[in-house]
C-alpha cells in the first residue's frame, strides 16, 4: 500500500512523446501514480515527478536525487543514464558506477526503488548501432538492482513496445499506447492488479510499400535526426528551458490520461 511516489529522470519519465489535452507531457509514470492512487482511499496518496528531458546522469543526481530523498517517499523509479549512454565515447561501466551511487543514497531513505533498464533498439534507426553498449549498462542496472534489493522495470523484454506504433513520430520517445503499456508492466513489477497485459498483440497493419518507407525515413531525419544532432553539436538540451512538473494530483492525472483517450 504505497502512499507517496516520486519519479526521477529524463524525458521518458516526464512523459515526452504522450502529450495532454494542454500539449504538456502525461507519460507512463503520471500513470504509474494513478494505478497506485487507486489502491489508496481517496487524497491519501502523493506523487512528485521531477523528470526533466534531456537530463544527464549526474544531472539527475544532482538536481532530483537530493528532493527525492528530502521527501523519503514510499517508492521513487529511478530512470537516468540513457542519455549518456547514447553519447559517442561514454563507457557503460563508468556510468553504472555513478548510477550505483545514486542507488545508494536512495535506498537508504525511500522505502523502495524501482530501476529501469534500457530499451531494446534493435529496431531504432542510428540508435540500433548502440544496442551492444545498452545492453552492457543494462546488465549493471540489473547488478545493482540485485546488491541493493530494487524491483527491476525491465523495457528491454517489453515486447508490447516493440511495433512502431508504440513510438511518437520521432521515434526516439514513446507514444501515448506505448507510455501506458509501461504503465502496466511497471505495475506487474510491483504486483499490482492491472486492466491490461502490456503484452498483448497490436492490431495487423497493412504491409508498407518500400518506397513509402523510405520517404518516411527521409522525412523523418529532415524533421527529427538532423535537429537532434545539431543540438548535440551545439552542447544544448531539449530541456534547458524546462522546468519539473512537480507534485501532481491523481484526479487531475485521470482527467488528462481521459483527455488523450
Amino acid at each position: 500500500m504505497i502512499g507517496s511516489y516520486v519519479a526521477l529522470g529524463d524525458s521518458f519519465t516526464e512523459g515526452v512523446g504522450d502529450q495532454g489535452p494542454d500539449g504538456s507531457p502525461v507519460g507512463w509514470a503520471d500513470r504509474f501514480a494513478v494505478l497506485l492512487a487507486d489502491r489508496r482511499p481517496e487524497g491519501d496518496f502523493t506523487y512528485t515527478n521531477l523528470a526533466v528531458r534531456g537530463r544527464l546522469l549526474d544531472q539527475v543526481v544532482a538536481e532530483q536525487v537530493p528532493r527525492a530523498v528530502a521527501l523519503a517517499p514510499d517508492l521513487v523509479s529511478f530512470c537516468a543514464g540513457g542519455n549518456d549512454i547514447i553519447r559517442p565515447g561514454t563507457d557503460p561501466d563508468e556510468v553504472a558506477e555513478r548510477f550505483e551511487r545514486a542507488v545508494a543514497a536512495l535506498t537508504a531513505t525511500a522505502g523502495r526503488v524501482l530501476v529501469t533498464t534500457g530499451f531494446d533498439t534493435r529496431g531504432v534507426p542510428v540508435l540500433k548501432h548502440l544496442r551492444g553498449k545498452i545492453a552492457t549498462y543494462n546488465g549493471h542496472v540489473r547488478a545493482v538492482a540485485d546488491r541493493y534489493g530494487c524491483p527491476v522495470l525491465d523495457l528491454w523484454s517489453l515486447r508490447g513496445v516493440q511495433d512502431r506504433r508504440a513510438w511518437d513520430l520521432d521515434r526516439l520517445h514513446l507514444s501515448a499506447e506505448g507510455h501506458t503499456r509501461v504503465a502496466l508492466r511497471a505495475g506487474q513489477v510491483l504486483g499490482l492488479p492491472v486492466p491490461a497485459d502490456p503484452d498483448q498483440p497490436w492490431p495487423a497493419l497493412p504491409q508498407r510499400a518500400a518506397l513509402h518507407v523510405r520517404r518516411d525515413d527521409v522525412q523523418w531525419a529532415r524533421e527529427y535526426l538532423v535537429p537532434w544532432i545539431g543540438r548535440r553539436l551545439r552542447g544544448q538540451s531539449s530541456g534547458d528551458h524546462v522546468t519539473a512538473k512537480g507534485t501532481l494530483s491523481p484526479a487531475d492525472i485521470r482527467t488528462r490520461i481521459t483527455a488523450v483517450a
